[in-house]
């Protein structure tokens, strides 16, 4: 990724971040690739970008024929629940079976493959929430590439919270695991947290800029960060840094196209082949990702799915209260590890954040029971949370 385009292909980036539909979107898009010089520096982002485009267009495409037959397959499903995970995985990895036994969702199992043609979505329960399992078609070699359904698939994993992996023990699946992350990442969508990490979040941070460290800057400074997004017209935002970072790094952050997805493996059919080969998936992957046995035929391992997502994914729960009420929500607000008080009244209301005057925490990051504290403080899993505002 280059660290300078030209101010004309700045310009049309613009265009993209501010384009509303799809056909928008793909007009910028195209003035986009026209304005962005074609030399080795620019080879992976011009790849995504001609990528993006092409998931556009198989959008807008998909859409038009549904407005004529009135009916027909989406490949867009809307989240719901805690988190969204796409079950991912070859034909025949056994992922229907998978599906229907943790959700019960109604899906056609069948031992031909590609007996999956259209994303199906099943709710997991784990403890007070659920996860929205989303089985994919099957993904192939080639997928990224535009092979078969291959690039709506990779479109969905995109757009998921996390991915489940989904392995068949009994036919070459070390095979199936290098194939499917190779065409994960060639949609530069990754499954191992990368070292480093830039989240920019557009409109916030007060008046202009402000760049809240917790890693450090590799051969840059936070003025070369902040002259960067000027360049791109980004006046005022928060600009969170994990671990060691480019500025390289920070402009792929303003065009969003690397994704780092949670994942676990799921290796099926254990049943037929034993344990052994799940151990030695294990000392293939790195230790952050996890990798379980299970079998959707005889349910073994299952119970552990609904623990190991809510681990990977960084969850915490967080219960509101209203002042002078004694009793907590009965449904918690779903954030992530690392968020603050103010994550927390923005979830409630954009207003809660304008009008804060201070909160109150009852749970694991609370010193004391009722502890006061500001928006800046961080939230754990299962704290109560009651927010005070003017």
């Amino acid at each position: 990724m280059p660290a300078n385009l030209p101010p004309e292909a700045k310009e049309k980036w613009l265009k993209v971040m501010e384009a509303k539909t799809v056909e928008e979107k793909i007009r910028a898009l195209e003035e986009f690739i026209s304005a962005v010089p074609k030399h080795k520096g620019t080879e992976n982002l011009l790849y995504w970008a001609r990528r993006r485009l092409r998931e556009l267009r198989e959008e807008l495409e998909e859409r038009r024929r549904r407005r004529s037959s009135g009916k027909g397959p989406t490949f867009f499903i809307e989240k719901e629940g805690a988190a969204q995970i796409v079950l991912l995985g070859m034909a025949n990895s056994g992922k229907s079976l998978l599906l229907r036994r943790l959700t019960n969702a109604e899906v056609e199992v069948a031992d031909y493959p590609y007996t999956t043609r259209r994303p199906i979505p099943g709710m997991l329960r784990f403890e007070d929430i659920q996860f929205q399992l989303v089985e994919a078609p099957a993904i192939m070699p080639g997928a990224a590439d535009g092979v078969a359904w291959g690039t709506k698939v990779l479109g969905l994993a995109r757009n998921a919270d996390g991915l489940a992996i989904v392995l068949d023990a009994s036919n070459k699946p070390l095979y199936q695991l290098k194939t499917i992350v190779g065409e994960l990442r060639k949609a530069h969508i990754h499954v191992v947290k990368p070292r480093g990490r830039v989240v920019i979040e557009k409109g916030r941070g007060g008046s202009g800029i402000r760049v809240a460290l917790s890693g450090r800057l590799i051969g840059c400074t936070v003025n070369d960060v902040m002259n960067l997004l000027k360049s791109y017209r980004i006046y005022n935002a928060l600009v969170k840094i994990y671990g060691e970072v480019t500025i390289d790094d920070v402009e792929k952050a303003v065009f969003g196209n690397i994704a780092y997805k949670p994942t676990i493996i799921l290796v099926n059919k254990v049943d037929l082949t034993g344990i052994s080969i799940v151990e030695k998936i294990r000392k293939i992957v790195p230790r952050e990702i996890p990798v379980l046995g299970v079998s959707a035929k005889t349910g073994y391992g299952l119970n552990e799915i609904g623990k190991t997502l809510f681990d990977v994914l960084e969850i915490i729960r967080v219960y509101t209260k209203q002042p002078n009420h004694d009793k907590p929500s009965d449904q918690p607000l779903i954030l992530r590890k690392g968020a603050t008080v103010y994550d927390v009244a923005k979830a409630i209301h954009s207003s809660f954040v304008e009008n804060f005057r201070y909160a109150k925490i009852w749970g694991p990051s609370a010193k004391y029971p009722g502890e006061r504290v500001g928006l800046d403080h961080v939230v754990m899993d299962k704290d109560i949370v009651e927010i005070h505002v003017k």
